[in-house]
């Protein structure tokens, strides 16, 4: 998917929010679990019931490899059930070195048609590049996380007085551009919001953190928001688990449809 491409959607749906498929055995409702597969079932009814107020759903590879064989076979078949029109993002924060890159280029980009993967940067642009070969298809770098950790490395001043994420983001820009490259901020670090927005001013940014984390939308926005939108938000828990009850799906919609109409005010 091009950029012009996921900008029309965001225009026609009057959305930026990306549904995070975190799907957990030990938390749908139990009365799928009768069901032939479960995670899938559950994928399916929530897809179903958020497509109207969605651009975006990114699957997290942790949720399905744990399940071992069955997960995957329960990812592909909901990979196979997205709607073509829809971003896809797998959330496998891979990286490692180039030969293995292809491998994992291979598998998310060629054989389960993701749209884009996360990765990880910090093993450097051997790492990345063999993700950057594919036409139409994205990478997502790691680059100033929400998580407890981040401030071991990504605020570390360097010489120049700028912190590592904030080089790191520099860097890339001589692997990739506006049109294949996007970032991950999390919504809980506005103030790194606003200096990855002044080194990427055309990128998009993938904002995990809105919702169960408090990650505030409207301070994303103002930080983060560029003429063609700029963002995608991403929500997990608070859609996916709004209900544990028969009425999941119903429930998912109601919390979708509330940040897809909060967004709409933003666009």
């Amino acid at each position: 998917m091009t950029r012009s491409e996921l900008f029309a959607q965001i225009q026609k749906k009057k959305s930026f929010l990306c549904v995070g498929l975190d799907t957990d055995i030990k938390k749908i409702p139990q009365h799928l679990l009768d069901t032939e597969d479960p995670i899938f079932e559950f994928n399916k009814q929530i897809i179903d019931a958020t497509l109207p107020y969605t651009v975006a759903y990114k699957p997290n590879l942790a949720f399905y490899e744990s399940l071992g064989s069955k997960g995957l076979i329960a990812l592909e078949k909901t990979m196979d059930y997205i709607a073509d029109e829809v971003f896809t993002i797998a959330d496998a924060k891979r990286g490692d070195i180039g030969n293995t890159s292809d491998m994992y280029a291979r598998a998310f980009f060629e054989n389960m048609n993701f749209d884009s993967v996360t990765v990880a940067p910090y093993m450097g642009n051997d790492s990345v590049s063999p993700f950057l070969q594919y036409v139409g298809k994205w990478v997502i770098l790691l680059a100033a996380t929400s998580n407890k950790g981040s401030k071991d490395f990504q605020e570390l001043k360097l010489e120049t007085g700028e912190m590592l994420f904030e080089k790191v983001i520099e860097t890339s820009l001589e692997w990739g551009n506006a049109d294949n490259l996007m970032y991950v901020v999390g919504a809980t670090r506005p103030e790194s919001l606003v200096n990855v927005r002044k080194i990427v001013p055309d990128s998009f940014l993938l904002i995990p953190g809105v919702g169960a984390q408090g990650g505030s939308l409207a301070e994303v926005c103002k930080a983060g928001m560029n003429d063609q939108c700029g963002l995608l938000v991403n929500s997990s828990r608070g859609i996916i688990y709004a209900s544990q009850g028969e009425d999941f799906a119903e429930k998912a919609a109601i919390e979708a449809q509330k940040l897809q109409m909060q967004m709409a005010e933003f666009l």
